[in-house]
């Protein structure tokens, strides 16, 4: 059986968001949907649960309203909901475990609200054994709902980290696009030169940034074998990475980042993560490797 897409809910028009994208994908991909919500009994319940509903009741109910939501949305889709009485955070690990991405719900930089944001969410994504993609309320595509007659071509976007083999995270962001019928433009941002070594034969910031960019097509050829119709674009530009690629993100319906998995042993993002989940206008997908 082919494993799902899963997202995660806790009642938030967040996790909403991310339940109906999470629906898409779902057809996309010709799988099923996972939704879950995960409940902890609490001495001293929020005031969100009424007076007259039990802590178990509600959760329920929360979690049937986004089965309804995405339903009225999505009625093709095929869902399977799920109650868990475990730690959020637990109960996304096992989710990731078992799906082939994990959707969740953000606020970026303008609070936090509901379990999967904040520490939550950072401690899952840091963890997660599957790819996670982070959307924001309200979020639509890049171009718009007519987005399929823009003149301008859709696209995923992806960051390219050279210090580290990221196979895994170049073939997620290939077949996102295939998926989409979307363009897919590879970014690699890299530290310039210093004026002592330029002249003492190293080379120039033009050299390099050739160089970078034959690196990427190199990177990217083998899968594009596999991909004959995808029109893929490579960029190499000095700079950080988190600025170019928030840059880029504002025309794409995707930005596709890499995690490595020995970092889940110490529970934390990197700063390109930690500026995407927080500014970046599009879905956020975060792929594990190594």
């Amino acid at each position: 059986m082919p494993r799902p897409v899963t997202a995660g809910v806790d009642g938030s028009p967040e996790s909403l968001t991310a339940a109906t994208w999470a629906a898409k994908e779902a057809l996309l991909r010709n799988v099923p949907l996972h939704i879950v919500h995960a409940w902890e009994w609490a001495p001293h319940p929020t005031v969100a649960v009424p007076a007259d509903t039990s802590q178990r009741d509600w959760a329920h109910q929360i979690l049937l309203e986004a089965v309804e939501h995405v339903r009225a949305l999505h009625p093709d889709v095929s869902i399977v909901d799920q109650l868990v009485s475990l730690p959020p955070v637990t109960a996304l690990h096992d989710a990731s475990e078992q799906s082939a991405l994990l959707v969740l719900g953000t606020r970026g930089i303008s609070g936090f609200a509901g379990y999967l944001v904040g520490s939550v969410a950072l401690h899952v994504i840091a963890r997660a054994e599957c790819p996670i993609v982070l959307l924001r309320a309200g979020h639509h595509d890049a171009k718009g709902e007519d987005s399929a007659a823009s003149a301008s071509p859709r696209e995923v976007v992806v960051g390219i980290d050279f210090d580290h083999p990221c196979d895994e995270v170049v073939a997620f962001a290939f077949e996102e696009a295939r998926l989409r019928g979307a363009d897919l433009h590879l970014i690699h941002a890299y530290s310039a030169p210093s004026l002592y070594g330029v002249g003492t034969g190293q080379r120039s910031g033009r050299e390099l940034q050739a160089e970078r960019e034959k690196t990427l097509v190199a990177a990217a050829r083998q899968l594009h074998d596999q991909y004959p119709d995808l029109t893929v674009t490579a960029t190499a530009s000095q700079g950080r990475p988190a600025p170019r690629l928030l840059r880029a993100a504002k025309e794409a319906e995707l930005l596709v980042l890499g995690r490595r998995r020995r970092d889940s042993r110490f529970g934390h993002n990197g700063p390109v993560t930690h500026a995407a989940m927080h500014h970046a206008p599009c879905p956020v997908a975060v792929v594990p490797y190594g």
